[in-house]
């Protein structure tokens, strides 16, 4: 196994379906513009709540990931 150093980044990703979803747009978005994304961490997650139902998702979370040689 190869030594690798990692960089954090912190993202809060949004959704009306779900904090699954949230986590997915979150992560899709920045592999867009960020290589070599290797894990991620939930950190936070919130929501809206109208009429007594959930309206909508945010999740933050870190995602790690390595730096090119």
């Amino acid at each position: 196994m190869s030594s690798h150093v990692y960089k954090l980044l912190e993202l809060t990703g949004s959704s009306p379906t779900s904090s699954d979803d949230a986590v997915h747009r979150a992560i899709s978005k920045a592999s867009e513009s960020v290589r070599n994304i290797q894990w991620f961490e939930v950190t936070e997650t919130r929501g809206h709540v109208a009429d007594g139902k959930i309206a909508h998702w945010q999740v933050t979370l870190k995602v790690g990931f390595t730096l090119e040689d």
